[in-house]
């Protein structure tokens, strides 16, 4: 799980740079839902792998 857990954040990251500097309007908020929701899911990733 941590595995997808750092593809998802890696794809967020390049969704948000790709949504924060070239492409705008609809894709700039898609990206930045992306970004929010993969970092959360990555955090809690990390968060249940410790407690394992």
């Amino acid at each position: 799980m941590l595995n997808y857990a750092v593809i998802f954040l890696i794809v967020a990251l390049l969704a948000g740079v790709l949504g924060f500097g070239v492409i705008a309007g609809t894709a700039a908020t898609i990206a930045k839902v992306c970004f929010v929701v993969f970092l959360v899911l990555f955090i809690a990733s990390l968060l249940r792998g410790k407690r394992t």
